[in-house]
């Protein structure tokens, strides 16, 4: 049976290792018991399921579902922290921790944890299961959700509520995001559950969520070309304050004119005076596809007078 992890536990613990939670790598633990079962019930973990978790910390959601006969890929890029997930699975030769960054930058999963992922997963279907840092939780779903090679059967995971609300967020909502777009093109997802400050240690200074994704093989096929509809949503959101004739005719090739972009507009029936967080997803899709056959599958340019990205870092 895994060591149930208290707050009072953790405190002991970090005590006698002189540790402390760090705030710069996003560090709260999940200190309210039942939320581990509730992740790992959302999840379905069960024996022989391959889980990628990302964040263990003291490796109490680790050591359940090791216990439960996954084979887990924990990566921890604090070495106290992936010190203490190691001894928590020490019994457990399903369980193997990497003490590596999950990321190499923004935009890129380490490739040290992909081989590691590909060695436990031995070609089969995983899922991603974890409380993720703050500050990793963006980047490091959107690279797994847009990598056909990796993308996981279904993910579970800790995040900001805010975030999980961005992810939802219909269109015409002040919070739909190129974030909205992406994920739900490619998934289903939804709020499974709202945790609130008080179940984490230390407590965070906002509300959190327990957030399911799960990607579908049938809107992957929709989509086309993945990396082309990735830039060019991220792109659009770019100018989100600007309607998508202006937009579209910024991030035109060269050769393009405004009359190709209301031809490209009209024929998918969009009016070139809506903005960005307008569009339904299905309509996102469509226009993606017109302008990629219109524009030779040439990537949007950079065009100058851009907004902050909408996808920031959730720390």
């Amino acid at each position: 049976m895994p060591t149930r992890q208290t707050q009072s536990y953790l405190r002991g613990l970090f005590r006698r290792r002189g540790l402390s939670p760090r705030h710069r790598l996003g560090q709260n633990f999940l200190i309210d018991l039942n939320i581990h079962d509730v992740i790992v019930e959302q999840a379905g973990v069960g024996p022989d399921d391959v889980v990628l978790e990302v964040g263990p910390g003291a490796g109490a959601l680790t050591a359940l579902m090791a216990e439960r006969g996954a084979r887990v890929l924990a990566v921890e890029v604090d070495p106290g922290m992936a010190e203490l997930t190691a001894e928590a699975v020490a019994e457990s030769p399903n369980a193997r921790v990497l003490n590596i960054d999950a990321l190499a930058s923004k935009h890129l999963i380490a490739p040290e944890v992909l081989e590691a992922l590909d060695q436990i997963r031995e070609g089969r279907p995983y899922r991603l299961v974890a409380n993720l840092p703050y500050n990793i939780a963006t980047p490091l779903i959107m690279n797994l959700l847009v990598d056909d090679a990796h993308r996981p059967a279904s993910m579970v995971v800790t995040i900001q509520k805010e975030l999980g609300e961005r992810m939802i967020a219909a269109p015409g909502a002040p919070d739909n995001s190129a974030l909205s777009i992406l994920i739900q093109a490619l998934a289903e997802v939804e709020i499974a559950r709202i945790l609130p400050p008080s179940v984490f240690w230390p407590r965070p200074k906002v509300d959190s969520a327990v957030v399911v994704i799960r990607p579908v093989a049938e809107k992957r096929e929709a989509v086309g070309d993945l990396a082309w509809f990735h830039r060019f949503v991220r792109d659009v959101f770019l100018h989100r304050r600007k309607n998508l004739r202006v937009v579209l005719s910024k991030l035109a090739p060269e050769g393009i004119a405004k009359a190709d972009v209301d031809a490209v507009l009209e024929s998918v029936g969009i009016d070139g005076r809506l903005r960005a967080e307008a569009l339904e997803v299905p309509r996102w899709i469509a226009l993606a596809q017109a302008l990629h056959a219109s524009w030779g599958g040439v990537l949007p340019v950079e065009a100058e007078g851009a907004e902050p990205a909408e996808e920031p870092d959730d720390g």
